[in-house]
């Protein structure tokens, strides 16, 4: 289990644990427990530990159990001064004792309930530092009398004032670093966060490492982490307010390595930002919407993309209040095989688990609708701490009995069967729980009581063991493999986003919530109370006991529809191409050196954009006068054809390698040029407000279509239609006559639509179907068209400023756009969201990209290949002298042609 993987020291029996919630450990000191047996005396050496509510003595020796005292049950605690002997030796002052009762704990070594002897009892305990006795006393009275005091804000308030001066008269003790010439940035008093607990001590940054050292030195005297080390840090909330500090080591994992609560915000965020400045270089920082797009493209399991989700949402294996939640995904715990291509195997995950029943539903709206404000569907919550250890009690049992004053649940409350837990959770009236991590990891131990513990004996007889397992699960670790598989299933991944957005999305709160029956106790929300603005402090520390206790919504990552997973369509690969793997194994034969315009499979592409780092150029050629606006290539590779602001259209002969003909419409600048089906015709957008059309064949200007009322900005074409955006706020489609006749009129196509922007269109694009069309204005803009109907489908302000280059992703289910803010942004099709964005050094003019990676043609000259599932950089290849201004890519995508600011068309090979 994740959170068990926390480093104790071996054989210790104490733990944190044993304390109380909310108490601390404060000191320990080496002691002797002195009972007196008939007339002999009998020392138990052990350590006497003084904490914040209660007197712990732990015995060396192991079978003799742990005492601890409450100090709220303690009638007197003095210094007995014995005697001196015959001898005049003086003998050491002890520690008596008087109590009403004494908890034992670990009898004979073994985790069970604590057994409690109450009446007055009497215990002497004898330091061996003996003057250190008189000092330990006058602390154990001042606890002792906090922990009497009436109202129980006023014992917090003379606790914390206790260990606040401790802190402060305490600091890092610097001959812990690791080096003499490290250099400390700062340090101050934090706590260290485990479930359930917490330790107080000091934090220490230096330019090398994360050091915490705790008060009382456990469970070790310094606990370093090396800065270098660090992948991950959070911001964490605590107890509802902003000091938590969260550090990973390992990408994926979900265990921390250490999760620090601040006593004040601005410490929690110095160090934050000192750990992120350093990281800078090494590490890129994710978003939900980063992580979206790795899950939707494949390349982060549901599993991964689930842990994710809970890290950036708050959730941590740290803090049972905000334990990781995942969803149940099976509905079938009865049958005797599961089948996995049956759709009624599977849970709704449209729906919260309370509205699974629709008869309880309809019970529990009933209720809702004639309650009174604050008004709430359900009366518990789907995640707490109970719910987590109801899991885990199996292999935290020690954490049940911290949570449950040292008792466990009741036999036939606890978890003692997969089926009647989901029973329960879909009949019960008050039981909406989920799922957490373990059930989708590697251990199964929290399903079988590998420890033997003693959990109690069910209404039936029978004892609390192992958990029951459905009849398709042959045991514990066949059942957690079979959950894997129904996690990542096609069935979970066509639908885990409906649950995405009733747990981490726009479902979470609001009217999308009381429309999806998804509305729990207002306190479980983020911001539902500010705990500080509570003045009475009994109140305040009621109210968040309970909030922690019941449970807590996760942090509202998204706030629109969430989009779906793209599942593979190509089935038929069967091995994945290593990086190396040469491009003429996977290409058909080819005729010609050039293979350029052959078709290749999708496993091809792939490889070839996974070699993108290898482009090679080829040649460079200075054929206009003025920036190079548009390159359009006929299908045999052999002539090139680029437009200028010179106001030229001219045709390259790669076989020449030189420029064979010159064209000019007008004495405005072109802003475009494609090359129609025909391979005859080129197209040629103008300042203007025309497009031209010259024929190959012919050497001359075959058509204009005057269509707009300013500049031409770009055109697409697709199934005898043409695509035309305007400066004049409008997108236009024109449809080209089938038949000649239509050449003795001044145009040969027909406007069938308009599209009205905002602002001006400065580019557009089609999706390869032609079904979908985006336009990006100069305003920043993004709209999404259906050619179909004509109607809008998304519409996202998505730059400040104009809007470059866009064009959809080869499979449709995302646009890629650049702007004059220097960003790059993905939008997902189907809802419109951003899922997205990163900021770029330098202006990206143009681009082509696979929906992963992008090359784009920057403002400096230089390609840039474009990670977009990790927001990076992954290689810069030099080139023009000048910003990239157009791109043109082959089929295969081992051909690139460019024009530059620089008046020049550089031609590139991909080299495999």
């Amino acid at each position: 289990m994740a959170f068990l993987k926390t480093k104790e020291r071996s054989k210790e029996r104490f733990s944190l644990l044993l304390l109380d919630l909310e108490e601390y450990y404060f000191e320990q000191h080496t002691a002797h427990q002195v009972t007196a047996n008939s007339a002999k005396e009998r020392k138990i050496r052990g350590s006497f530990k003084v904490c914040s509510k209660s007197i712990i003595f732990d015995p060396e020796d192991i079978t003799e159990p742990i005492l601890k005292i409450p100090l709220r049950d303690c009638k007197c605690i003095e210094v007995v001064e014995k005697e001196r002997n015959p001898f005049n030796e003086t003998k050491p002052p002890s520690i008596s004792i008087s109590c009403g009762q004494v908890c034992y704990i670990k009898e004979s070594n073994v985790i069970a309930p604590y057994r409690i002897e109450r009446g007055g009892q009497s215990l002497t305990f004898q330091l061996e530092v003996w003057n250190k006795t008189e000092d330990v006393v006058q602390i154990l009275l001042q606890l002792h009398r906090a922990s009497c005091l009436e109202k129980l804000g006023d014992q917090t308030a003379m606790i914390e004032a206790n260990l606040q001066s401790r802190l402060a008269r305490s600091s890092f003790d610097k001959n812990s670093f690791q080096s003499v010439a490290e250099k400390p940035h700062m340090e101050c008093a934090v706590e260290m966060v485990m479930p359930l607990v917490s330790n107080p001590g000091h934090v220490c940054i230096t330019d090398e490492n994360l050091y915490f050292q705790p008060l009382n030195g456990y469970p070790e005297q310094v606990i370093q982490i090396r800065l270098h080390r660090i992948r991950r840090i959070y911001k964490r909330r605590h107890g509802l307010r902003p000091l938590g500090l969260e550090v990973f080591c390992t990408e994926n994992d979900s265990c921390s390595d250490i999760y620090l609560k601040f006593y004040n915000t601005a410490d929690r965020d110095e160090v934050y930002y000192y750990i992120a400045t350093f990281l800078e270089n090494h590490v890129t920082e994710h978003t939900a919407e980063s992580y979206m797009l790795q899950w939707q493209r494949g390349h982060l399991s549901n599993y991964q993309y689930l842990l994710h989700l809970n890290n950036l949402a708050d959730r941590s294996c740290n803090d049972l209040s905000q334990y990781p939640v995942f969803p149940w995904v099976i509905a079938d715990y009865t049958s005797t095989q599961l089948d996995m291509t049956n759709s009624a195997t599977f849970r709704d995950l449209s729906k919260p688990v309370g509205a699974l029943n629709k008869e309880r539903l309809e019970r529990l709206l009933a209720r809702y609708r004639g309650m009174p404000e604050p008004c709430f569907m359900y009366g518990s919550h789907y995640s707490s701490p109970g719910y987590v250890l109801f899991y885990l009690v199996r292999v935290a049992p020690e954490h049940m009995l911290c949570l449950q004053t040292g008792r466990y649940d009741h036999a036939d409350r606890m978890f003692n069967s997969i089926g009647e837990t989901w029973k329960n959770c879909l009949e019960g009236a008050t039981d909406f729980k989920e799922l957490i991590p373990e059930f989708y990891g590697n251990d199964s131990s929290f399903l079988e009581n590998r420890l033997n513990l003693n959990l109690g004996r069910r209404q039936n007889g029978s004892c609390v063991g192992d958990v029951v397992l459905p009849p398709w699960a042959s045991d514990a670790d066949d059942f957690l493999q079979k959950n894997k598989i129904a996690l990542e299933s096609q069935f979970v991944s066509e639908h885990l986003h409906e649950w995405i957005d009733l747990v981490f999305g726009f479902k979470q709160r609001g009217s999308e919530a009381v429309a999806a029956h998804n509305v729990f106790h207002p306190l479980t929300y983020e911001g539902g109370i500010d705990c500080d603005s509570i003045e009475d402090p009994d109140q305040r520390i009621a109210m968040l006991t309970q909030i922690l206790e019941f449970g807590q919504t996760p942090k509202q990552l998204f706030t629109s529809p969430h989009p779906q997973r793209i599942t593979p369509r190509f089935h038929n690969i069967t091995r994945s191409p290593s990086i190396n793997t040469p491009l003429s194994e996977l290409s058909p034969a080819s005729p010609s050196e050039d293979s350029s315009f052959e078709d290749l499979t999708e496993e091809s592409r792939k490889l070839a954009w996974s070699n993108m780092g290898n482009l090679k150029l080829l040649s460079s050629h200075k054929i206009h006068k003025e920036a190079v606006t548009g390159i359009a290539v006929t299908r045999d590779g052999a002539a090139v054809f680029s437009t200028s602001q010179d106001s030229t259209l001219k045709m390259f002969s790669k076989e020449l390698s030189d420029f064979q003909r010159s064209m000019s419409f007008s004495n405005m600048a072109l802003s475009s040029c494609l090359m129609l089906p025909d391979d005859k015709t080129v197209a040629c957008s103008s300042w203007d407000n025309n497009v031209y059309f010259y024929s190959i064949p012919f050497g001359r200007r075959q058509d204009t279509l005057m269509g707009h009322d300013d500049a031409v900005s770009e055109m697409c074409w697709y199934d005898d239609r043409l695509y035309t955006a305007s400066w004049d706020s409008t997108v236009k489609v024109w449809q080209r006559a089938s038949d000649n006749t239509s050449s003795q009129k001044r145009s040969q196509f027909q406007l069938l639509a308009e599209f009205e922007h905002d602002a001006g269109v400065n580019t557009i694009g089609l999706n390869p179907a032609g079904t979908l069309l985006v336009s990006g204005c100069k305003d920043g803009t993004a709209t999404i068209w259906d050619t179909g109907n004509y109607g809008i489908l998304q519409q996202v302000h998505c730059h400040a400023g104009t809007i470059h280059h866009m064009a959809f992703s080869p499979d449709s289910r995302h646009v890629l756009s650049v702007g004059a803010d220097s960003c790059l942004k993905v939008i997902d099709v189907q809802t419109g969201m951003m899922i997205s964005s990163v900021k770029a050094e330098e202006e990206q003019k143009c681009f082509c990209w696979d929906g992963n990676t992008a090359l784009c043609g920057g403002q400096s000259g230089d390609l840039l290949i474009w990670d977009l599932l990790s927001n990076t950089v992954t290689k810069r290849i030099p080139g023009h002298s000048g910003a990239v201004t157009a791109m043109w890519m082959n089929e295969q995508c081992t051909t690139v042609v460019t024009g530059g600011d620089d008046k020049q068309i550089i031609f590139w090979k991909l080299q495999c």
